[in-house]
């Protein structure tokens, strides 16, 4: 009986993971490059109450008796499909359609990984820099945060769809600025350290990170000027999801509440 109380409150402490992880979801559909994410369970030990062994008659048990302890979550894991492109009246506002990361410096000096290219114009001790809404540079296919000439004003920026940087003169002459936006891709992008800031961390699982500019067997990723990237969490999926985890979460109350009535009437029965 006391197995049932255990595996019941393993999934009750699993389910409010899941419930969570749902709340997360839902409260990030409007986030710039928010990306899904999904709870995944594994079960504990089983308990062994027969094994493969031969019955006292001498026959062979095709099966033994084993009963489950429980679950637990193993993973929280992030789908990085593509989102919706939305319009924006920014022009360094930046969509990454594929499979591609923009790179930023944090002030640790270390290079962390987004999808929000909701960017900014800076003005620092050495010009306009392109950076986050936090201040954080962004950087270039070399690795070096990206410094306007004194001639850009943002509404005279032009970005093509590699990235490479330019802008309008008076004359409205086209003016390339010798500078690439940096896209970087991973194996495993889901095995990268969430931030938070919508920044992720390399990481062993993830592997390194492969700029789109010198790996050539990458497909390479396409940057859409004023388009930024919606979240990809789907509100009705996610509603259904949480209509699931609350019925699991009910049901996994219940069988406390089973088991506990049989142990009160297992008490009992000595009166």
């Amino acid at each position: 009986m006391m197995r049932a109380l255990w595996s019941a409150a393993s999934g009750m402490i699993a389910q409010q993971t899941n419930v969570d992880t749902i709340a997360n979801n839902l409260s990030n559909v409007n986030t710039t490059g928010f990306k899904n994410e999904k709870a995944e369970f594994k079960t504990l030990l089983y308990q062994t109450i027969q094994t493969r062994t031969t019955t006292a008659n001498g026959e062979e048990k095709p099966i033994p008796a084993q009963v489950g302890l429980g679950t637990r979550t193993v993973a929280i894991t992030s789908s990085f499909e593509q989102g919706p492109m939305l319009s924006s009246e920014s022009p360094t506002a930046f969509a990454v359609s594929g499979d591609g990361f923009f790179a930023v410096r944090r002030d640790d000096g270390n290079t962390y990984y987004t999808r929000n290219g909701d960017f900014k114009l800076s003005i620092g001790t050495q010009g306009m820099m392109l950076a986050t809404a936090e201040g954080y540079p962004v950087l270039d296919t070399q690795g070096v945060p990206i410094i306007f000439p004194a001639e850009v004003t943002g509404s005279n920026l032009e970005v093509a769809g590699d990235g490479s940087l330019g802008y309008r003169d008076g004359q409205n002459n086209y003016i390339s600025m010798n500078r690439t936006v940096g896209l970087f891709q991973f194996n495993n992008p889901a095995g990268l350290e969430k931030m938070g800031s919508s920044l992720f961390a390399e990481t062993v699982a993830s592997g390194a990170a492969m700029n789109e500019a010198t790996s050539p067997n990458l497909i390479r990723s396409e940057i859409r000027q004023k388009y930024l990237e919606g979240s990809n969490v789907q509100v009705a999926d996610e509603m259904v999801n949480l209509i699931v985890a609350q019925r699991a979460y009910e049901m996994n109350s219940k069988a406390i509440q089973a088991a506990d009535e049989m142990l009160g009437q297992a008490n009992q029965l000595r009166r």
